[in-house]
């Protein structure tokens, strides 16, 4: 089945001219990041179901994107990174704390740091006893087994023939090698699969690549159907509002190289904008919390307290080590001789420094023994930095983090101006909770236990950060305010859920709007205690097949 369009080119399979700008499918999707892409490509396999995916950012033809490595190149570079920043935060010193977010084919998946962890099974039915039917462990696992390809084969856990390929570490990196050691030494059990039966322990991360390149969304999902003839994606394509109808989405209002078009959705709109630009995109429509849209001049639509609220997210404190041997990423980048040759060794083989990921290695610990599985994260990188953004530090170094992994404040995403082209404020409230203070602290000293042991001292000169002097609860405590930051999850300001502070039900439609679903880590009822993305591309691989039940129902 064909589209009916009323539109100058655009991007997708051939040219199509017409006066009025418009263009029309049944289903509009608006961001082609983790769940966008996987939602898109899952829909657009029945050949009678069109398609349009919408993406404010370009294609990703940087080649930093995929090399591993070059996560640190793509941090902070504007041309595919919204390079947002939090509005000044009590919980981090009053300091403003840079929140990446992808802004390209493939969105965040496309420049985080490629680690694959779906967090705990405990996570899920957490979710189910808060009224998410549909979404307690059992659930959920077919969707991540069938998003994934696992090179080590499929078992009870895993699946393969999947879009997104989940590989080993190609390199066992000495200091990483040591921190696994070191843990072990302190009785922590040795852990090659958390993903697996159980989160706890020490081991290596499994990554988002495939042969040594990053697997993104983009890459796994949407590259491969991109000439499917119902399936259209417009990139460089501004999402200004939902297009209702009364009390009903009919489509989406964007700007493309400064025209405006329409895309009209015959059956429903589905917002996989993220965390931050889901719910700024639903205020900017007059859908979300009264007081606050009226403002802005909005007309209100719908009043929905919860949108932009409930906020969401992991923040770190880190231990930088000054290397006493030169074998960190740091001392590859201090060397032309050695950058040269780790080039070879990457397009040869696709191993070596390039193929390094954020975090190779990582520790799950409870930091009290009444809980019932890990509450703190600590991962360990072989390179070290000041801010990510200002590139390596000019000396060989390390680092390790610390972050609890279910932490109780809540913040919230606010309009800043009724202009779809302004950020919103994104207001993270971090450590405001006495629970997310003591365990970041707890995570902090242990992992100088690890540090102080004897697997770990050969390759340790010095503490840079926080340094010696700092030895007490507070002085932690403190130092995590001035010097800690995110580690880029921010969920739950669309929140899933049947209490009166949700925004979308477990169905993920949004309350109170007909023809709306939001399906990204914004629905998280509760943020997943690791990394997002793989969570994230599970709820788009289910709202896939929510909405194709919905469509055998209706037939």
């Amino acid at each position: 089945m064909g589209f009916a369009m009323l539109s100058p080119s655009y991007e997708g399979n051939g040219n199509m001219a017409a006066p009025q700008n418009q263009i029309e499918a049944d289903f509009v999707i608006v961001g082609a990041g983790s769940a966008g892409c996987a939602l898109a490509a899952r829909l657009s396999e029945d050949p009678a179901t069109r398609v349009i995916l919408i993406e404010a950012g370009g294609d990703d033809t940087n080649r930093w994107i995929h090399i591993p490595l070059g996560f640190g190149k793509t941090f902070a570079d504007p041309s595919v990174n919204w390079c947002y920043e939090t509005e000044p935060d009590v919980g981090a010193a009053g300091r403003k704390v840079f929140w990446p977010r992808g802004k390209v084919l493939g969105g965040s998946s496309s420049i985080n740091g490629m680690v694959y962890i779906r967090g705990q099974a405990e996570d899920f039915d957490h979710w189910r006893q808060l009224g998410c039917t549909g979404w307690s462990f059992a659930d959920v696992l077919p969707y991540f087994k069938r998003a994934e390809h696992q090179v080590r084969g499929a078992d009870e856990f895993h699946g393969t023939g999947g879009p997104l390929c989940v590989s080993d570490v190609p390199d066992h990196h000495p200091i990483c090698e040591a921190f696994i050691a070191g843990a072990m030494a302190l009785g922590y059990e040795r852990n090659d699969d958390f993903n697996g039966a159980r989160q706890d322990g020490v081991g290596y991360h499994q990554t988002t690549t495939r042969n040594g390149r990053r697997c993104s969304t983009a890459v796994g999902y949407l590259r491969p159907v991109m000439q499917r003839p119902n399936l259209r994606v417009v990139t460089e394509a501004l999402s200004e509002r939902i297009e209702l109808a009364g009390r009903r989405a009919t489509g989406i209002v964007f700007s493309r190289h400064g025209e405006t078009w329409t895309a009209r959705a015959g059956r429903e709109v589905i917002l996989c904008s993220g965390a931050v630009n889901s719910p700024q995109l639903l205020m900017l429509s007059g859908i979300g919390p009264q007081e606050p849209l009226s403002g802005f001049g909005i007309p209100v639509v719908h009043a929905l307290p919860g949108v932009g609220q409930s906020l969401q997210d992991h923040y770190s404190a880190p231990i930088k080590l000054k290397a006493r041997l030169p074998i960190t990423v740091n001392d590859v980048m201090l060397s032309n001789v050695r950058k040269v040759q780790e080039g070879l060794k990457y397009y040869l083989f696709r191993n070596g420094a390039l193929a390094t990921i954020s975090s190779p290695a990582a520790l799950f610990i409870r930091t009290r023994p009444e809980l019932a599985s890990p509450d703190v994260k600590i991962s360990i990188s072989p390179f070290s930095a000041d801010r990510p953004q200002d590139g390596l530090h000019k000396w060989s170094g390390f680092t390790t983090i610390a972050y609890q992994l279910r932490p109780e404040s809540r913040g919230e995403i606010r309009l800043k101006s009724a202009n779809p082209a302004d950020p919103p404020a994104m207001i993270p409230n971090y450590l405001s909770e006495e629970t997310d203070r003591r365990a970041i602290v707890d995570g902090l000293k242990t992992a100088r236990q690890i540090l102080a042991g004897p697997h770990l001292a050969p390759f340790i000169a010095s503490e840079y950060l926080p340094g010696p002097a700092v030895q007490s609860d507070e002085e932690l405590l403190d130092y995590a305010r001035q010097r800690g930051g995110t580690v880029y999850h921010p969920t739950s300001t669309c929140k899933m859920g049947i209490d009166p502070m949700a925004v979308v039900g477990p169905d993920l439609r949004v309350h109170g709007i007909a023809g709306l679903r939001v399906a990204d880590a914004s629905v998280m009822p509760t943020v997943v205690s690791g990394n997002t993305n793989a969570a994230t591309i599970m709820i788009g691989e289910k709202c896939a097949d929510l909405v194709r039940e919905d469509l055998r129902a209706a037939a």
